[in-house]
């Protein structure tokens, strides 16, 4: 399946390079533009899935590219970045048809979680939830049918243990950020969730411990990573 396809338009060049790194090691096809008006230009000659906004920005601002694009594309996902937070202006924003809207300074792995819930809200396969099975190891893992599989033994999984591994899946021998996953799953990174989280992490390495050569570690102060 082909990867989701970025437009970003932010006239700051560090955080316009750092952020289609980011997303680009994210598995999004990412193209970055300085300004409204070279951004746009793209836009009509190329099929993007998506677009990220900055709202100040020279020659043509976030406002009027998402005025433009949205006479050309009536349906596409449209994330503003923006300094600002005053209420008039996100009103705005939503009024020229955005549907998200997230102010500096942000991490980028809020960012992340809200394409996601954006795109898995408008109905578009991404890599979160194109893959269904999964090679652990010595284990199968179905994920629609939420069974964890080792020669004859089955292991049943819950819908949150099902995603939890899921996530650590499609991050395999990669770290999968605390945050990402608390609000990818349970939507609030609370003390609570985080808590319950770590009870399910501990339940999935009890799943895995058949195989040595799998293993869940902590990477302090980030998250977990997958070994495999």
């Amino acid at each position: 399946m082909s990867e989701i396809k970025v437009l970003l338009a932010e006239d700051d060049e560090n955080l316009g390079s750092l952020l289609k790194e980011y997303l680009i090691a994210k598995k999004y096809d990412t193209d970055w533009f300085p300004n409204g008006d070279v951004a746009y230009k793209h836009f009509v000659k190329r099929q993007y899935d998506l677009c990220i906004l900055d709202v100040m920005m020279p020659i043509k601002d976030g406002y009027t590219l998402a005025k433009e694009i949205r006479m050309t594309n009536a349906d596409i996902p449209i994330i503003f970045l923006t300094a600002k937070s005053q209420k008039e202006d996100i009103l705005e924003g939503f009024k020229v048809g955005c549907d998200d809207y997230i102010a500096k300074p942000f991490s980028m792995e809020e960012l992340v979680y809200r394409i996601e819930a954006i795109l898995r809200r408008t109905g578009k396969h991404t890599q979160f939830n194109s893959q269904k099975e999964f090679t652990i190891g010595k284990y199968y893992f179905d994920t629609e049918k939420q069974l964890l599989i080792l020669k004859e033994h089955q292991q049943k999984l819950t819908t949150k243990e099902t995603e939890l591994l899921k996530l650590l899946c499609l991050n395999k021998n990669s770290i999968l950020e605390r945050n990402f996953a608390l609000k990818s799953i349970w939507i609030d990174d609370n003390y609570f969730n985080a808590r319950s989280m770590d009870v399910y992490i501990a339940k999935l390495r009890k799943y895995l411990k058949e195989d040595a050569s799998v293993e869940i570690i902590n990477v302090h102060g980030k998250g977990f990573k997958l070994l495999a």
